[in-house]
């Protein structure tokens, strides 16, 4: 028998054990909720305030920084969820910067790292952004969407060109599915940014009633294409989990 002080410093225990999907789904869960509360406690609540815009003419959906920034509760439900989503989307980059160091030859390993780094950036802009509003701080909101966007679509673009860039006729259903998830959410999401940049502009000019409603809904479709191009981590790790140890820590394994 190990004497007290050994049993006390190398305990067997395991703290949690979980498996990946759920940290995937528990991230989306909470980005979800703070978006539609925000949406809808701003349609049913705060109509007028949140769909308000200097050209006065006919608006039915606020824009995103109004329904989750700019009045409460809605921005402090929108940030604590991002606040609680945040740790776990660094998991999820994790994993990925793993799979991409031991599953892709040497030649990729750098698009992989840049991937990573593309993805914690994405995540921590999401968190700036969510915590520094247009309405506070308009200049530091708007720069963090910038990076945002900049790395989200750049991210989703390399992870796509680099799950696509292995050996098509070996591919299971699910990581065939999996590939196939990714260019439509990332299509989707590019097409859906341009037209909402156009509505954006148009709006401006013009003031046409109605045009910025279509702005909203497009900057929702990225958003909600956003959301779920990182929840199809569930699909590529399917057989992890994640656990946490006295000795290692917070680690990946595999079932």
């Amino acid at each position: 028998m190990l004497p007290s002080y050994q049993r006390l410093i190398n305990p067997k225990s395991v703290y949690f054990r979980l498996p990946f999907p759920w940290v995937a789904l528990i991230s989306l869960a909470l980005a979800l909720a703070g978006f539609f509360f925000g949406v809808a406690w701003s349609l049913a609540f705060d109509f007028e305030r949140s769909t308000y815009t200097e050209c006065q003419v006919d608006n039915y959906l606020p824009s995103i920084s109004a329904a989750i920034g700019s009045y409460e509760p809605q921005r402090t439900v929108w940030q604590l969820a991002i606040f609680l989503h945040f740790p776990l989307r660094l998991v999820l980059a994790k994993a990925y910067l793993e799979h991409y160091l031991k599953k892709f030859r040497r030649s990729r390993r750098l698009l992989g790292i840049l991937a990573y780094i593309l993805n914690v950036v994405e995540v921590s802009a999401l968190v700036c952004l969510s915590f520094w509003t247009s309405s506070a701080d308009y200049p530091t909101h708007r720069n963090a969407f910038l990076l945002f966007i900049a790395c989200s679509e750049s991210y989703m673009l390399i992870s796509y060109l680099l799950f696509r860039s292995g050996p098509k006729a070996g591919l299971l259903p699910l990581e065939a599915k999996s590939l196939r998830y990714k260019r439509n959410l990332f299509s989707v999401n590019v097409v859906c940014f341009g037209l909402a940049g156009y509505c954006f502009v148009r709006h401006n000019s013009y003031c046409e009633a109605g045009v910025y409603t279509f702005f909203a809904l497009f900057e929702y479709i990225v958003v909600l294409t956003n959301m779920g191009f990182h929840t199809i981590s569930s699909w590529d790790f399917h057989d992890l989990r994640v656990v946490c140890d006295h000795q290692r820590g917070l680690y990946l394994t595999q079932f």
